[in-house]
């Protein structure tokens, strides 16, 4: 049992190794711009399912709270928070809708939207990146090896950040690792320090 656990750590490690490098001037960008929709004043919104839900959670109170450095709070929503609201409209209207039916009522033209699917392809992200483009905002996916429907919807005024790993459970470690370095980049950007 115990190599079993070491195995785990070993995947791990290979799988941020294994993009590591690839996937850094990407999340400069992204971090370069969040950091400029913050400074224009408009927003975040962040959703996704399952352990990404988990990780537009974390994400977002990284922003609204802070990260390491005390700051003042960023404007971020977590589309996932809401139970009451995500279920009203799964039974009104549709799973599929849960999401773009927020972005629609929450996202202005020049928001941001933030995704999160570690390899699902699901439609309910679709729906909210059809949505945020319809507000005229940018997407930012973090997103898995079986995301094809969700890299075909990204235009050039998107990121993404693509795990091309088909373990779901080591894109959302990579993705997890992947926030942890844009909270880091956003606030040097936005308050100095080490780069």
């Amino acid at each position: 049992m115990k190599s079993s656990v070491i195995e785990q750590f070993h995947q791990s490690i290979e799988a941020k190794m294994a993009c590591g490098e690839a996937l850094a001037p990407l999340i400069v960008d992204a971090s370069s711009l969040i950091v400029q929709q913050l400074l224009q004043e408009h927003k975040i919104l962040c959703c996704g399912n399952g352990l990404s839900a988990s990780l537009s959670n974390m994400f977002t109170q990284s922003l609204m709270l802070q990260y390491k450095l005390e700051r003042p709070g960023f404007p971020a929503i977590s589309l996932n928070s809401n139970s009451a609201t995500i279920t009203a409209i799964g039974h009104h209207h549709s799973v599929s809708e849960v999401f773009s039916k927020q972005v629609r009522t929450l996202g202005l033209p020049g928001d941001l939207l933030v995704i999160f699917s570690n390899g699902t392809n699901p439609s309910n992200l679709v729906q909210a990146i059809h949505t945020a483009h319809d507000r005229s905002m940018s997407v930012i996916g973090l997103t898995g090896a079986g995301d094809t429907d969700l890299s075909a919807l990204l235009s050039g005024d998107d990121i993404e950040i693509q795990v091309d790993n088909d373990d779901r459970h080591r894109v959302s470690e990579v993705h997890m690792l992947s926030l942890f370095c844009l909270c880091e980049l956003i606030d040097q950007q936005l308050f100095g320090g080490a780069a």
